[in-house]
This record gives structure tokens, C-alpha cells and sequence, in this order.
């Protein structure tokens, strides 16, 4: 199940709580001592800096899977509504201090994590995305994620109802987004069998695994869900969805909504919907979300962060959707998906 360590900080009195949630999502995510280390070392400075520059902040740790989905690393992904950074550049340099937080800075960080990103826009807040492998399984989390996402569960609850997976197998990559019906550990236990069954047979038509996974859920409460399947090679996208799950593409030099069928996988009679069809090519962009997110967001200027790590790409959405007084309404979760070629500097 998509287990989710959610601290809001908004003072100094809960960096603690977020080394503390940093450390134990590292023993999720089969990280060592040395490794966990490095993790809380990184949730502290991240949550100090959330504190005396933000006014607060969130930070919210999960285990990520490579762009295979196999091996796993932990995820911290830092958000504030702050004032933004001016040089990220410069803040990021190994050895610069800001004065009174750990005297390390970001650039402990960097040297730290597998992969590190700061994302910051001055009037609108920054993000910062970390992600730490095992010992042995460093290499595939190096560069930046093409596929990711952010989970977050309602009430600060520890496992989400929804779950995202992703797969690569013969030349495709397969992509689900599921958000369990409700909430709590039912709607988990959904979207996690969801997960499970796509890693285990991606591939195909994304109607025929749609038909598969209606069967699979059926002893569970059911889900909204989507399946898309890239085939870069052919310069296609193929979306089929069943029920409330946002998404949105940029394709064309324009964003698109794609639509789902009403329904519930895994309740009922499915209808299997039409799968939707496009073009897919370098600084294409995906976003799919659950209906946590206010449904009235727009994903103008989300384009321009196409040569970015995907989950730091969810962590802006998520971010610039509400505001750091708004509650969440129901588990939240948002995927990102880029193509490998990533931006197309050529492109308008």
C-alpha cells in the first residue's frame, strides 16, 4: 500500500518530526544506517529552511520505484507558499551557508541524495525534491524521473487510497493512476491491488489491462482508474480511463483535457471505454490526478518544466492548485509523465 509520511512545519519545534518521518521512510525503503543518515540530514535542513524563510512548509516522504518499476528509493519532496528563492543556483553550491540552520545548506543536500531538484518561483514558493536509493541500487534514480508523482492522504492518515504504478516492458510504457473509492485502508487496499497488477502485466492494449484489473478489484471496494500506454517509437499515447480521474495533456503547443468513462473498476458492469489516441512527442507533457486536487486547476506554464524530474513537476502542481490554508478534501495523488527524450529546445 502507498504508505505516506505527511509533517506540516510550521515551526521549528516539528523539524524534528520531520527527521523522525524522513528516518523511518528510509527503513521502508531498505536504506542503511549511512543511508537513513543521509535522509534525516536532508528532511532537517529542508524543514528549517521551510521554517525561517517560508513561515512553514511541508514535507512529505514516499518510496519511489525506478522508471522500470523495480527497484525502490525514497522520496522527500519539500513545499512551501513562501517568498521563493532569488538564486537557487547559488544556494545549491556545496558549502554555502545560509547563517543559522545547519551550516551546511543545500548543497549537503545535493552531495547527499542520489538526485536532488529545487524548483522556486519568487511571489510563489519553492519546492525541493530528494531522492535516496539503497547502497546497491543507486544508479537508476541518478537522473531525473520521466514518470513520478506526489502522494497525499487525507487527515495526515498513513497509507493513501491511491496509488500509482508504472511498468516499461517491450518497448511501452504502461501508466496507472487509481484512486480507491473513499478513503482509509479499503480504498488502499484497492488502488494497491490495482498497483500490483499492473507491475506484474504491463504491456498490451490499456483496454485489455483495464478489462484484467476490473477483474482483479473485484474483491475490493473498487476504484476510478486509468491506464495509459506511451509507444515512443511510434510517437503515441493511448489513454483509457474509468471514472473521476483528472488528466491532462500537452501536445501540439496546447493542453488537452483527456476524458474517462463514468464508472467504478471493479463494482458493477464495466463498460470498457474507447482508448483515446495521440501524438506524443519530446517536451510533451501528462499530469493525472485524483479528485483531491481542486478540479478547477490549470496546468498553464507546467509545460516549461518539461526537462524537470516528474515528481518535482506533481510537487508544483499539487503546490500551485491550492494554498497552504487549504485542507485537503480527500487523498490526493498526482503523476507526471514526460517523454525520455525530454524538452525539444526547438519547440515554441
Amino acid at each position: 500500500m502507498t504508505r505516506v509520511w505527511d509533517v506540516s512545519v510550521s515551526d521549528s519545534t516539528l523539524v524534528r518530526r520531520a527527521r523522525e518521518a524522513a528516518e523511518e521512510a528510509a527503513e521502508a525503503a531498505g536504506l542503511d544506517r549511512v543511508r537513513a543518515g543521509d535522509a534525516a540530514l536532508v528532511a532537517t535542513e529542508l524543514a528549517t529552511n521551510a521554517v525561517k524563510y517560508a513561515g512553514g512548509g511541508r514535507i512529505v516522504a514516499e518510496v519511489a520505484r525506478d522508471p522500470w518499476g523495480n527497484a525502490r528509493a525514497l522520496q522527500i519532496l519539500a513545499l512551501d507558499h513562501g517568498p521563493g528563492m532569488r538564486d537557487v543556483d547559488r544556494a545549491m553550491t556545496d558549502g554555502f551557508t545560509t547563517g543559522s540552520s545547519l551550516g551546511t545548506g543545500l548543497g549537503a543536500c545535493v552531495r547527499a541524495c542520489d538526485h536532488f531538484d529545487v524548483d522556486s518561483v519568487l511571489g510563489q514558493g519553492t519546492l525541493a525534491l530528494a531522492r535516496l536509493a539503497p547502497t546497491g541500487s543507486r544508479g537508476p534514480f541518478a537522473a531525473p524521473a520521466v514518470t513520478g508523482g506526489l502522494h497525499l492522504s487525507l487527515g495526515g492518515a498513513p497509507e493513501s487510497g491511491d496509488g500509482l504504478a508504472f511498468r516499461s516492458a517491450s518497448g511501452h510504457r504502461t501508466v496507472m493512476l487509481a484512486d480507491g473509492l473513499g478513503h482509509g485502508p479499503e480504498a488502499a487496499a484497492a488502488s494497491d491491488a490495482a498497483a500490483r497488477t499492473v507491475r506484474s502485466r504491463a504491456g498490451g492494449r490499456p483496454e485489455d489491462l483495464l478489462r484484467l484489473l476490473h477483474t482483479e478489484l473485484r474483491s475490493t471496494r473498487g476504484a476510478a482508474l486509468v491506464v495509459v500506454d506511451i509507444d515512443e517509437s511510434a510517437h503515441r499515447l493511448t489513454f483509457c480511463g474509468v471514472g473521476n480521474i483528472g488528466a491532462r495533456l500537452y501536445s501540439g503547443g496546447r493542453w488537452e483535457t483527456l476524458l474517462s468513462r463514468p464508472g467504478i473498476v471493479g463494482a458493477f458492469g464495466l463498460r470498457t471505454p474507447a482508448p483515446v489516441r495521440r501524438e506524443w512527442h519530446p517536451g510533451d507533457v501528462l499530469v493525472l490526478c485524483t479528485d483531491g486536487l481542486p478540479s478547477r486547476w490549470s496546468p498553464d506554464g507546467i509545460e516549461h518544466l518539461a526537462d524537470r524530474d516528474a515528481a518535482l513537476v506533481a510537487g508544483r502542481v499539487f503546490r500551485d492548485a491550492g494554498s497552504a490554508a487549504r485542507p485537503l478534501r480527500d487523498d490526493t495523488a498526482v503523476a507526471v509523465v514526460l517523454h525520455t527524450g525530454r524538452f525539444d529546445g526547438e519547440r515554441e
